[in-house]
């Protein structure tokens, strides 16, 4: 789902890729882009120090907003620790 590499400055950053072959419909693309940019704003002050990479799957593309949220927030749980 991500990568994430250490970087020696103070703010984290963000990087996401939702490719077509993946997630066929816009929509569903830009959700997961705008749900992802979100809850990394939320959970930034958490994740200093890293640039992230979130590589989106097809399975992503099935889940609902809730569900998506928390498939997030538990990376963000990983990455912290």
């Amino acid at each position: 789902m991500g990568l994430a590499l250490a970087h020696s400055r103070e703010q984290g950053r963000i990087g996401v890729i939702v490719s077509k072959k993946n997630i066929r419909k816009a929509v569903f693309r830009n959700r997961i882009k705008r749900m992802t940019r979100e809850s990394f704003r939320m959970n930034q002050h958490l994740l200093t120090g890293l640039d992230i990479v979130i590589i989106a799957r097809a399975s992503m593309g099935q889940l609902d907003d809730k569900g998506l949220s928390k498939l997030l927030d538990k990376a963000w749980t990983k990455l912290k620790n």
